[in-house]
This record gives C-alpha cells, sequence and structure tokens, in this order.
C-alpha cells in the first residue's frame, strides 16, 4: 500500500473525504465512521432478573422462581396444578405490589378462592376473552401496557389453538421482553412453538388418599410432577413433585360429617286453600 492511499484510508476511517455520487447525499460525521471493535465501549452487565415464587416443586424446578421478563408456558391437562400455580403468582405478584393480569379463556377464576390464596384483588385485571384470538390480543395489549405479569389460561380446550402462526407468539414474547413483563402461559398442549423461553410439564394427576384398612378413605388431594422441557441453556429434565393437598380443617370437618347419620329436610308443606 502507498502512502498516497495510506492517507486516504485513514482519512476514510476518520469520516473524511468520502466519495460523493451525483444526486446521493452520504452520511457525514460520527456516524459515518468506520470503528474497531477495541474502541467500542463495554455492554453493561444485564439487570439481575427478579424471580417470581409459585408453588415449591415449580421453584425448584426453576432454582428458585419463575424468571421474570420472559413467555414461560406451562403445559397440563386437567386437574394437574395448572390453575394452581396461577394463583400462587397472582398472589406473589400482587403481594410485592405489581400490577397483575388474568386472561381467563376458560373462566376458571373463583374471585373468593383467589383472595383466599393470598391475591389481592383490588390489583388484578380480570378479563374473559371467548376465542383464542381475542385471548392473544388481550395478553399483547396488557403486555404492551406495563402489567408486570401477565397469565393466559387458556381453557380445556381451546379450540383454534394450533392455528395459531409462530410469529404471533414471537411479538408476543419480543413484547414482553421489551416492557419488562412475565407472560405465564397455561394451556393443555404446546401451543407457543419456539417463541416460550421456557417451558414446564405437569403430568398426569394422582389421587392423594387419607386412611387405610377398612374405613372409608377420603380423597385429601392430588400429586402430579412437573418437569422442565425448556429453559435456555440449562440442561431439560429436572423435575419435582407438585403435591395439592386439602387444609387440614377442611378434612376434619368432612371427616366429621361423614360420620353423623343423614338428615333429610321435611317436604314444604302448602297451606289449605280457603
Amino acid at each position: 500500500m502507498g502512502v498516497a492511499q495510506a492517507l486516504a484510508l485513514e482519512r476514510f476511517l476518520e469520516g473524511k473525504a468520502l466519495a460523493k455520487k451525483p444526486g446521493v447525499t452520504l452520511l457525514t460525521g460520527s456516524g459515518a465512521k468506520l470503528l474497531r471493535a477495541a474502541d467500542l465501549s463495554a455492554a453493561s452487565p444485564p439487570a439481575a432478573s427478579s424471580l417470581l415464587r409459585t408453588l415449591p416443586a415449580l421453584d425448584a424446578v426453576f432454582s428458585g422462581g419463575l424468571p421474570d421478563r420472559r413467555l414461560i408456558e406451562l403445559v397440563g391437562r386437567r386437574s394437574a396444578g395448572r390453575f394452581s400455580l396461577a394463583l400462587a403468582a397472582l398472589a406473589c405478584a400482587t403481594a410485592r405490589g405489581d400490577d397483575a393480569a388474568l386472561v381467563d379463556l376458560g373462566d376458571h377464576l373463583d374471585p373468593q378462592a383467589a383472595e383466599a390464596a393470598g391475591v389481592d384483588l383490588s390489583r388484578l385485571l380480570w378479563v374473559r376473552p371467548r376465542r383464542v384470538k381475542d385471548a392473544l390480543a388481550a395478553a399483547e395489549i396488557l403486555v404492551s401496557t406495563g402489567f408486570r405479569l401477565v397469565l393466559a389460561e387458556m381453557g380445556l380446550a381451546p379450540r383454534g389453538g394450533r392455528f395459531v402462526p409462530d410469529a404471533a407468539w414471537v411479538r408476543l414474547q419480543r413484547t414482553a421482553q421489551t416492557q419488562g413483563s412475565t407472560l405465564l402461559l397455561l394451556s393443555p398442549y404446546r401451543m407457543s412453538g419456539i417463541a416460550a423461553e421456557a417451558v414446564v410439564s405437569a403430568g398426569s394427576p394422582r389421587p392423594i388418599w387419607r386412611r387405610s384398612g377398612h374405613a372409608p378413605r377420603l380423597l385429601a388431594g392430588i400429586s402430579s410432577r412437573v418437569t422442565l422441557e425448556k429453559y435456555g441453556r440449562v440442561s431439560p429434565g429436572q423435575s419435582a413433585i407438585l403435591s395439592l393437598s386439602v387444609p387440614e380443617a377442611l378434612s376434619s370437618q368432612l371427616s366429621a360429617v361423614s360420620q353423623e347419620p343423614t338428615k333429610w329436610p321435611r317436604p314444604a308443606t302448602r297451606p289449605a286453600e280457603s
């Protein structure tokens, strides 16, 4: 390389003496310079994400709680504990002062049970769509408006859920990451495709019985195994047992009632007509 070429290259790297074409305006100034990688400022480390506590089994799978600013899909069939995990997540989010939203396609929420589980209903927005398309649109709007936690409960048999394009799920995931929201998708089968950054499956439920021998057994709860199917670079396969049991006081009341003789109310009598 000659001296003239070296000087021309140096001027080019400084953003000077850029070639101009007739009718074309090129960028000038610092934006038009070529920078070496060594001259670039080091990227600041990402802020530590807060963990969202739910139930001990799911927290153990994620080593402490659900990660923030992600699309997390929880797959489970009927009575697998899927909605109980949702209530636990809502209770944690509202207890720490965050606003939360529930997109309830299956119309499963019982406000009294949710309040008993620790959910602050004054911080919860309950949306009840009728179609999968409406549920996705509502979830995207809620994530975009700044809700820190958005739960999308897709019901037991969402019609048309398998035909949602992947672009819709990717857009939801990008929006949640940009807005700093956690989007928890509860579905009976895999719906989000490659967009979910974490996927957990809940296995078939098994009954938990009380008493043994000749005494009548009482259903005390259910148990299922939650398994981590996908989470970044973490090796899948981590699992834990999720147990959901009836409170001891309620079990005692059921036991006492079962031992009492059944008393049928008397039929109502109509007054004699005059």
